[in-house]
């Protein structure tokens, strides 16, 4: 009678062994949270401060005097966790961001943000009130929560196109450790759905829409884009936040629009004047050669000024321009 044992090899078992080990490692819980997994014991409480800084003297082209003048829409904000996010650089704008870039508009971004929520991907959503000048600042208190340690926002540049400036996924917190305080410059941003160059372009569809990008001051390479400075390696910020944290009372209403008075830490910076140099057309055609047989002629031709030099840029060059000539009624006497 035959035994109902079997004979294994023993390499055999060890294989067995390491496809097993393999298969359970392959099924383990993947970690998404890409290092920004928050360890801190309980919430913090954070003044959040947009400073602007968008002035004549920085940024002297084609600055908006009127209809409307330089300002600054609401600032929206909202912390969340890495498995959202309110926009980001090289990607495509989506629907919201898109309103919000070119007309300012919060609705469909707050509808977002909402449906976000109730994943526990975002925290809460904040509102600041716009600034009515280039210069200016507002602000509102935070409360993030170790679940959404993330802060992301936009402030939409008026006029302009889809021009906006932001911070994204600003993480406050490192490893257990909530952050004392951040200070952040802000530069300009194209959200890729509008194609106009200047504060005041009309309305001009991106077709098909391009990637968020930042705005330099020699991109988009262009000598009609508001903010080419090809003088300058790079243009100054056009706005600053500060993030403090508070003390541990807890931030009591949310959602809500708030100026706080500007702290003393963060009264606007001075920064140095970015001069502008002067831009001119092209010369006209030779005008009619005028003048006496006798002593021959004078032809002219003239340009105008594009844009005025400013903050000791580059003066015009002449804009008239004349030289000797021979009368065509004097041609048929030679």
């Amino acid at each position: 009678m035959m035994s109902s044992e079997i004979f294994v090899p023993g390499w055999l078992q060890q294989l067995l062994v390491v496809l097993l080990r393999f298969t359970l490692s392959c099924t383990a819980p993947v970690n998404l949270n890409n290092g920004t997994e928050c360890s801190a014991r309980g919430p913090a409480s954070y003044i959040l401060v947009f400073t602007g800084h968008w002035s004549p003297q920085t940024f002297p082209k084609q600055y908006p005097l009127f209809r409307p003048p330089a300002q600054w829409s609401k600032l929206m904000a909202v912390t969340h966790n890495e498995q959202y996010r309110l926009w980001q650089e090289g990607a495509p704008a989506s629907d919201g961001m898109r309103s919000f870039a070119e007309q300012g508009l919060t609705v469909d971004l707050v509808k977002d943000a909402k449906e976000a929520r109730k994943m526990r991907a975002v925290g809460s959503m904040y509102r600041t009130a716009g600034i009515p000048s280039g210069i200016g600042h507002s602000s509102t208190e935070l409360l993030l929560t170790p679940r959404s340690p993330l802060l992301s926002l936009i402030v939409k540049v008026i006029p302009s196109p889809d021009w906006f400036v932001g911070v994204d996924s600003l993480n406050l917190c490192e490893g257990g450790q909530w952050k004392q305080e951040v200070t952040f410059d802000l530069h300009p941003f194209d959200a890729g759905t509008d194609s106009g160059f200047t504060f005041s372009s009309p309305n001009f569809p991106t077709t098909p829409p391009e990637n968020i990008t930042m705005i330099t001051s020699q991109k988009p390479n262009h000598p009609a884009n508001s903010f080419y400075y090809p003088r300058l390696t790079e243009l100054p910020p056009l706005a600053t936040i500060w993030v403090k944290r508070q003390g541990r009372s807890s931030v009591r209403q949310q959602n809500r629009v708030s100026n706080h008075i500007l702290p003393e830490a963060t009264k606007p910076h001075r920064f140095s004047e970015t001069p502008l140099d002067c831009e001119v057309s092209m010369w006209s055609s030779w005008g009619l050669c005028l003048g006496p047989c006798s002593r021959g002629g004078l032809r002219h031709r003239t340009r105008y000024i594009l844009l005025k030099p400013a903050n000791s840029g580059t003066p015009c060059p002449e804009l008239e321009e004349q030289e000797e000539c021979t009368p065509h009624n004097c041609l048929a006497y030679q």
